[in-house]
Order: C-alpha cells, then structure tokens, then sequence
C-alpha cells in the first residue's frame, strides 16, 4: 500500500497474469484479489493493467465480472504500448476493451520504457479519486 500525501492510497494486488507460479499460488492470488475487490468498502476504483501484446485471461475476464457487477469505476492502463507498431494499437486496444467491457474513455495506452502516456494515467488516476469523493480512498 502505498499513501500518496496522505490524500488516498494506491494499493498494488499481486499479478497473477504470465506469473511463473504454481496453480495453487495462482489460485490464491485469484482469491486474494476477488477477496479485496468484492469487500473493500472504500475502494475508490480500479486502475487494471493490461499487457498490449495478451489476450485477457479468464481471471481477468472473472475481474471484469466482479467489477461490472460490484460497479467500482475502472480504469485500464494498457501497458507496453511500446511493443507493438502504432499501426496496430487501435486494433489491440480495441480487442482488449470489448473483451474485458470496458468503455474506451476509461482506458489510457502507457510505456514504461518511452514514458507514453504516463502523464495522462496519472491525471486519469486523480480523477478517479476525486470522483470518487471524500471517504472511498484506495484505488
């Protein structure tokens, strides 16, 4: 858990996506996350990366259940935006979106490695949280 000035906190679950891990860590992680995310009472949102160049997996399709149903705010970092041609990000990101339900404004395409879009999810993260008002801090 990280506090960002005190203001809210950013909490970063275990990835449990291309993890070189057991079945039964995978498991675990998977109820560890469907755990907090089912009853964290003030969760703020969500802010999901998803690997450009990965289909999502059916953990991530039983995350984008559990969100839609529980209707916490998401916003997707599609990350290494880097690793695939200019030419062929609409259409990634695009499958991406329509596969987990996400709407197109809740998504920012990001780099680690080039910086892309880093400023836009930091603002896309602020806002979330102000959206969300006082009492609901985490994301």
């Amino acid at each position: 858990m990280y506090s960002a000035s005190g203001r809210f906190y950013l909490v970063d679950l275990p990835g449990y996506g291309f993890a070189r891990i057991s079945k039964a860590e995978r498991s675990g992680f998977s109820r560890l996350i469907n755990d907090y995310l089912s009853s964290r009472e003030n969760l703020a949102g969500v802010v999901w990366l998803l690997d450009i160049r990965r289909e999502p997996s059916a953990e991530d399709l039983n995350v984008a259940n559990l969100l839609a149903t529980r209707g916490v705010p998401v916003l997707v970092a599609v990350t290494k935006a880097d690793k695939v041609s200019r030419g062929r990000r609409p259409q990634r990101i695009k499958e991406i979106l329509a596969s987990t339900g996400v709407a197109e404004d809740q998504c920012v395409v990001t780099s680690a490695r080039t910086r892309e879009g880093t400023a836009d999810l930091q603002e896309s993260v602020l806002a979330l949280v102000r959206q969300a008002g006082p009492g609901q801090r985490d994301s």
